[in-house]
């Protein structure tokens, strides 16, 4: 925002694409207006309003204050759909790579002086891979 001047004015498409949190929102158009740059949302529910005028921010802080409502609802349900995944057994993430048979044999062949690059290539695996895991077991 460094290269606006007072006088002019920042438009913005959605209002979502100016500010992830009310916080955000609200500070950033006090620095605008302090330094008497305009703000403008081209579409969506503040398009018509201006958020200079006593109106204009309440409207602007009753959308951000929903959306930002919106926002944790979400956050709640997603981590109440990983909790109930947790408990059914379910995890996420990649699979493991190795198993223990594996990493049994990776162990054999590096105490026999077997390259990494030998023994990974051997197990269908990375070197990374390999070397994470056997420098986790030691």
């Amino acid at each position: 925002m460094d290269y606006l001047r007072g006088g002019d004015s920042l438009c913005v498409w959605k209002l979502d694409r100016f500010a992830r949190s009310l916080i955000d929102l609200v500070g950033m158009v006090d620095v605008l207006a302090e330094r008497g740059i305009g703000f403008k949302v081209l579409t969506g529910a503040l398009a018509n309003i201006d958020p200079n005028t006593p109106d204009g921010r309440l409207m602007l802080q009753v959308i951000g204050a929903m959306a930002e409502f919106e926002r944790s609802l979400i956050r709640e349900r997603t981590k109440a759909g990983l909790e109930a995944a947790k408990a059914q057994g379910r995890t996420g993430g990649r699979p493991t790579v190795i198993n223990d048979d594996m990493l049994t044999v990776a162990k054999a062949r590096k105490g026999k002086g077997e390259s990494v690059s030998a023994i990974a290539k051997a197990l269908g695996v990375s070197r990374a891979t390999l070397y994470r895991y056997l420098d986790d077991s030691t």
